[in-house]
């Protein structure tokens, strides 16, 4: 049987990361971040991370290597810890991804996504940075209400990515304390492995 890769897909804030962690801490995953080649290119560039320049990144890479572009350039870190185990991947976006991604790995691709409504997710987003301490792979930023809004329209609007979430294999709705969340993910462990998650 070969290995899954499950993706996680949702609006920034939803969860995404509280879920892989999670997962992670139920058995042993090779991890790769969809959205990390967008933070090492602002690390490169020497400059602060910001909402706009992000953007700006994520949609230049889109106009060179298309809408499935984050897919593309993580295939191959993909394939190699493949080779080793079942892989989570952080942050699924574009429709496009999610049909490159579909079409290569197919029955074992399970995305799962993870929903909360806009003023809790901005809620979140607001501290997050402090939540989390330090943060070298820039994965915990913090987003004021105006950049979180302004996140969310590019990434419905130039990403595509509703189309991930609405054909997601399983949902979260992650608007409760983390005990829910965390019930919600064994259920899902449960039905991909067929055992019990504690």
């Amino acid at each position: 049987m070969k290995h899954k890769l499950i993706c996680l897909v949702g609006m920034c804030g939803a969860g995404k990361s509280e879920v892989a962690d999670y997962l992670m801490s139920k058995r042993k995953y090779g991890f790769v971040r969809f959205g990390q080649i967008t933070l090492d290119k602002v690390k490169e560039l020497g400059k602060e991370p910001s909402e706009e320049l992000e953007r700006k990144i994520r949609e230049d890479l889109r106009n060179r290597y298309g809408m499935a572009a984050f897919a593309i350039l993580n295939i191959s870190k993909f394939d190699e810890l493949l080779e080793e185990g079942d892989v989570i991947g952080d942050g699924l976006y574009s429709w496009e991804e999610y049909l490159v991604l579909k079409e290569k790995y197919g029955e074992n691709l399970i995305v799962i996504a993870t929903y909360a409504p806009p003023e809790m997710r901005y809620k979140r987003l607001e501290n997050r940075a402090k939540k989390h301490g330090e943060d070298n792979n820039l994965r915990f930023r913090s987003f004021n209400q105006s950049e979180a809004a302004a996140r969310d329209k590019a990434e419905i609007e130039n990403l595509h990515k509703a189309g991930p979430i609405a054909m997601a294999d399983y949902t979260i709705l992650n608007t409760k304390k983390i005990i829910d969340l965390q019930k919600q993910i064994n259920e899902i462990f449960t039905d991909i492995y067929g055992q019990k998650s504690n």
